[in-house]
């Protein structure tokens, strides 16, 4: 239940008491912050029309939009043109204002809405570079039929907006109008493909964890911050395909072993991909299945040339990577924080184990919570289908962009969660006046001038420059212009001249079909023509999940898609020596050859355990080629100082061939759905949908089960303290936003993560406002006349370590074993305790720490105490309901509600347990396919249809999502029909 109000209902009454608190607000506020008066028609005049009809211009039929009484629209057309210009009219009758400001992220061009203070943002924006890619995708890449498509949906929008500013757009438009005579312009097909980039950004997968790795060695040891980034645990937490490899060149997903895959050995040695035939046998210290490994010739420690260039380089780029990491905060991030919440769980069961006889497919992406939703539900049908109408598809959209991008359509069912695949990587580039070093030759830059506008004041002009690795992104920042300025290197690496600079290398940032690969999936009709889809699926690399009704159970299947790296040498988990060709993508721009071929990437189709799962956790087990001196037999790829030939690649027995990444997310959530969807269909046992629903909204905490019953044996003292401890008797481990064990062991959690952890961050990793006393850098001896002065940590709350993610779950369940690691070392809170020195004095002083912090937030009384008062979900508008006036924010902001779940639960409401407790992740929408019957398939969105405040679809869903329930999700003209409410019919 919501903390302080429920979202708006769509009664009229109720709509109408709403206005006019708000116009009587506005009317007082009026002079004092825009100086004009705002009326109730200033509010409703953005409210679309949505029954009768309208003149639509490009229309050659007419199209029927009806809602339901959510206001979800179902579109019929007769042709596919039309289809797609009427549902960019009709994104943009209810989602215009985050349309548009969408377009102006991803081109650079914020600061001509918003003003001067979000030039910085533009210009780091503009160096990626998005809306080239985007146009280049558009000029060479994408199908005519695509283009076509693009064109009818940018000739909707427009059509909306033809005649129409200010507040006939939203109360948004209508305020910037007023400070700053701000009008849209036309939409573009551009500005579609562009949102595709963004939507790559923030699902980019390790970046965020190569810049924090090279920030731990300021302060940990290697051996240190290995504990911390400890292995996937493969023995307990199960890969999403089991048993696959690679042969022939083809992804083998029955598990037969290629013949290249006898190489065996022990011993060092560095080298790179043979080009001869090997025999016999030889050595590696490359660590075992399952470790992270440095495959590819990497040395061990850090992925750069050598130890000495790569201890040099890290302490050079220590200050400078603390900068680009608080840059990284203040981009815009639509999907959410990156890091361990972006993720998702998706899930498919054959009929053989559900109710129905046919699949049941369930999706729940993990986003930021946002309002409006990022998600826009919507149907797109043609009345009847044929070569010129070929599309009967519903579910999930995104306003700007068309087609359906998670879903159904009459023959298949698909989800989608974050693969999480390695796809960027840091380089460091050694600059000079005309240009960088690159194989001992200087090579001049790419360069390209940008011109960002600004609402209100003067123009401003950058210079984007460019490597073979790509955009130097350390020119837009003061600190990151001389990275490596005091970075000691040795002879091998080439003179520092000004300094090292940090060029950034994404695949996003070669131009793809991704957007083809939209349009293809929303009209397969089998496997083979999703799999055909999801090999133009490029950018953001997602694990699609599949489900048909063909056959006596249907079939269920998966696909790993997307343009994946190979690295000629380096892991990719630490910035890399942009000079030496080593270390180069074979895809890279220096023509080498290219990524992970589609045809050799991870899928399955019917597995015989019945179900498949993906959550994050590791796709596969791969054993790639590591370092050693031995030789390979086989026709794969052999690293070394032997020889070796290869066509493809080598991998041991059973296990795949290539590293996708090394970062995966840990598996407590997919573990967790297997170990339900094994439990419920244990002795024949079938799962419902409304089973599905179930699942989707479980609470249970794997960290809690491990360490409760420690905490249960912890001698307390304090009576205060004791009765706290108390809470945790008995407790399931489930945290329901009424429980006040989920509260108390919440907060001795985060209480362990930063006595163990966050006090031994550096500064550049701890919570802003995070401060304590450290002695102050010296080269001199630390003795008793060595200064402290007062640290405080840089790092927005989003992304802080220590989070407390599935990550954090692994580091503690390895360390709790050893009740005397150095990690379980605390200062004492006082000058009259004694330091902490073991694992159970750490937690005993947790468990005081927290007993007083929820004192503090909670109130004494423990009968008070819940859950859900600490992790309460607030939806803000993305723009000025985060940055603007006051009452702004308190006009289009909704909450608090309080919501159970929690971090690497199922239920995944997500919280940074550096910065606090409140919701920073959701499960953004949830779906459960029924390929039985479609029509008794089940939705949700986290908000409501509408992106206009105080209408009554804003956020009609928000309530029944907290309490997990789901809204009938009609398909067929029938059940459409029923359903709905109101009717408009656009006309040529």
């Amino acid at each position: 239940m919501p903390a302080n109000e429920s979202g708006p209902s769509v009664k009229k009454k109720g709509r109408r008491a709403r206005l006019l608190v708000l116009v009587l607000v506005l009317a007082l506020l009026a002079g004092l912050g825009y100086g004009a008066y705002w009326s109730v028609d200033t509010v409703r005049a953005s409210f679309p029309q949505t029954t009768g009809s309208l003149k639509v211009p490009g229309l050659t039929g007419t199209v029927d939009v009806k809602r339901d009484e959510h206001g979800i629209p179902q579109l019929y057309a007769d042709n596919d043109e039309d289809l797609f210009r009427a549902q960019g009219f009709v994104h943009a009758q209810d989602r215009f204002w985050e349309m548009d400001v969408r377009r102006h992220m991803t081109s650079g061009r914020l600061s001509e809405m918003f003003g001067s203070g979000q030039v910085e943002t533009d210009a780091f924006l503009r160096t990626l570079g998005w809306r080239h890619v985007a146009q280049e995708e558009y000029d060479k890449k994408l199908s005519p039929e695509t283009k076509k498509y693009l064109q009818a949906y940018a000739d909707g929008v427009n059509a909306y907006l033809k005649g129409k500013s200010g507040k006939d757009l939203s109360v948004e438009h209508a305020a910037l109008k007023l400070t700053d005579g701000y009008k849209p312009e036309q939409w573009t097909p551009v500005d579609s493909v562009a949102w595709l980039k963004a939507m790559a950004w923030d699902l980019r997968g390790n970046m965020q964890d190569e810049i924090d790795r090279s920030l731990m060695t300021n302060k940990l040891s290697q051996a240190q911050i290995d504990e911390l980034y400890p292995p996937y645990p493969f023995d307990r937490n199960k890969p999403i395909v089991e048993g696959g490899t690679v042969s022939g060149g083809k992804y083998n997903p029955q598990g037969t072993p290629g013949s290249g895959s006898t190489g065996t050995g022990r011993g060092t040695g560095t080298g790179t991909t043979g080009t001869g035939t090997g025999t016999g046998a030889g050595s590696s210290t490359t660590p075992g299945a399952g470790s992270q490994a440095t495959p590819n010739g990497a040395t061990g420690a850090t992925g750069l040339a050598d130890n000495a260039t790569a201890q040099g380089a890290t302490v050079g780029l220590r200050t400078q990577l603390g900068s680009l990491a608080k840059t990284l905060d203040e981009i815009p991030a639509i999907l959410g924080p990156n890091g361990s919440g972006i993720g998702s769980n998706s899930w498919v069961v054959s009929g053989q184990y559900t109710t129905t006889g046919k699949p049941l497919l369930a999706n729940d992406p993990h986003l930021s919570p946002q309002l409006p939703s990022v998600w826009y539900q919507m149907g797109l049908h043609c009345r009847a289908t044929s070569p010129q109408c070929q599309y009967d598809v519903a579910g999930y959209t995104f306003s700007g962009m068309p087609g359906v991008v998670i879903g159904h359509n009459a023959d298949i069912a698909w989800g989608m969660t974050n693969l999480g695949a390695d796809v960027t990587d840091l380089y460091l580039e050694q600059v000079r006046p005309e240009g960088y070093v690159y194989d001992n030759k200087v090579v001049p830059f790419t360069t390209r001038e940008e011109e960002i506008k600004v609402a209100g004041g003067k123009s401003k002009k950058i210079t984007v420059r460019t490597t073979n690795n790509g955009p130097l992104i350390s020119d837009r920042s003061d600190e990151l212009e001389t990275v490596g300025s005091r970075a000691p290197v040795p002879s091998s690496a080439p003179d520092r001249g000004d300094g090292y600079a940090v060029a950034l290398r994404w695949t996003a940032l070669d131009p793809g079909k991704s957007m083809d690969a939209v349009f293809k999936l929303n009209r397969a009709k089998d496997f083979n023509s999703f799999r055909a889809a999801a090999a133009d699926f490029e950018v953001p690399s997602q694990n699609l999940i599949y489900a048909d009704n063909k056959g006596a159970n249907g079939n269920i299947g998966y696909q790993a898609p997307g343009r994946i790296p190979i690295r000629n040498q380096g892991d990719g988990r630490l910035p890399a020596p942009g000079w030496d060709p080593k270390y180069a993508w074979k895809g890279g721009r220096d023509g080498n050859a290219g990524y992970i071929p589609q045809n050799e990437m991870p899928w399955e189709l019917n597995p015989a355990r019945g179900y498949i799962v993906t959550a994050n956790q590791a796709v596969t087990e791969s054993a790639p080629a590591g370092t050693g001196t031995g030789n390979s037999t086989g026709t794969g790829n052999s690293t070394g100082t032997g020889t070796g030939t290869g066509t493809g690649a080598s991998a041991a027995a059973g296990k795949y061939p290539y590293v996708l990444t090394t970062d995966w997310g840990y598996g407590a959530r997919s573990q967790r759905i297997n170990d339900l969807i094994e439990a419920k269909t244990k002795d024949n046992g079938k799962i419902s949908t409304d089973d599905m629903r179930a699942m989707q909204m479980d609470n249970s905490s794997e960290i809690a089960a491990l360490l409760t019953p420690m905490l249960a044996k912890i001698q307390v003292s304090d009576p205060d303290v004791r009765s706290a401890q108390k809470l945790l008797e008995g407790w399931n481990y489930t945290q329901e936003s009424d429980s006040a064990a989920a509260a108390y062991f919440n907060a001795v959690w985060r209480n362990i993560l930063k006595l163990a952890f966050g006090d031994k961050m550096p500064k550049e990793l701890r919570v802003e406002g995070s401060c304590m006393n450290v002695s102050e850098e010296s080269t001199g001896p630390n003795d008793d006349l060595t200064k402290t002065v007062r640290e405080c940590g840089t790092r927005g709350p989003d992304s802080a370590q220590p989070d407390g993610g599935d990550r954090w779950f692994e580091v503690v369940r390895r360390l709790v074993k050893d009740e005397k690691s150095q990690w379980w070392t605390a200062t004492p809170k006082t000058v009259h305790d004694k330091p902490i020195k073991t694992r159970d004095e750490l937690f005993a002083r947790a468990m005081e720490d927290a007993r007083w912090e929820l004192t503090a937030k909670l109130g004494k009384d423990q009968s008070t105490w819940s859950w859900g008062r600490l992790h309460q979900l607030t939806l803000k508008n993305q723009t000025i309901g985060k940055e603007g006036p006051g009452f702004m924010q308190w006009l289009l902001n909704r909450g608090p509600w309080n919501v159970g779940g929690g971090e690497a639960t199922v239920n995944a409401t997500g919280w940074n347990a550096s910065s606090g407790y409140g919701v920073t992740w959701v499960p953004s929408m949830r779906m459960v396919v029924n390929l039985g019957d479609l029509d008794k398939s089940r939705w949700i969105n986290l908000t409501g249809a509408s992106g206009h405040a105080y209408a009554g679809t804003y956020t009609d869903q928000t309530e029944m999502w907290a309490k997990g329930e789901l809204l009938e999700w009609s398909f067929g003209k029938d059940a459409v029909d029923k359903s709905t409410k109101e009717t408009l019919t656009l006309k040529p």
